[in-house]
């Protein structure tokens, strides 16, 4: 069976899957609004920087989670999940004028992250075998 290690059980499946969620309404969101490029004397430029350090924070973050995940599922997750923050950032930093590909990656990789969490979800919504219980 598919050892997990950070998603072990439904409910760490679920708490993803949320953030997941409210992730792909953020991005829905800024794919309907076009980002410029960070300039640091423009108006805005200290909300922009806060932006960009969440981003790497967030990056970070999932990047490690991606190290220490177990099994493929799990890792595909958080890969999905960690490229679209980092699509985020680079859309931040860069403007959709020379990224314009990034706000599409950005809502593919977090609807295909949803899809990975519900298949994992699923997987822990399975009953257990009888020959499992016996062992």
């Amino acid at each position: 069976m598919n050892e997990f290690a950070i998603l072990t059980n439904r409910k760490r499946v679920v708490i993803a899957l949320v953030h997941s969620f409210v992730f792909l309404g953020i991005a829905l969101h800024g794919f309907f609004s076009p980002r410029l490029a960070l300039s640091l004397h423009a108006p805005g430029a200290v909300s922009s920087m806060i932006l960009v350090a969440i981003y790497v924070i967030v990056a970070s973050i999932l990047a490690w989670l991606v190290g220490i995940s177990r099994c493929a599922p799990e890792r595909l997750y958080f890969v999905l999940c960690t490229s679209s923050a980092s699509f985020g950032l680079l859309r931040t930093i860069f403007g959709d004028a020379a990224l314009p590909a990034a706000q599409y990656l950005r809502v593919v990789m977090l609807t295909s992250a949803v899809v990975v969490g519900a298949w994992i979800f699923r997987s822990f919504s399975r009953p257990v075998p009888e020959d499992a219980l016996s062992d």
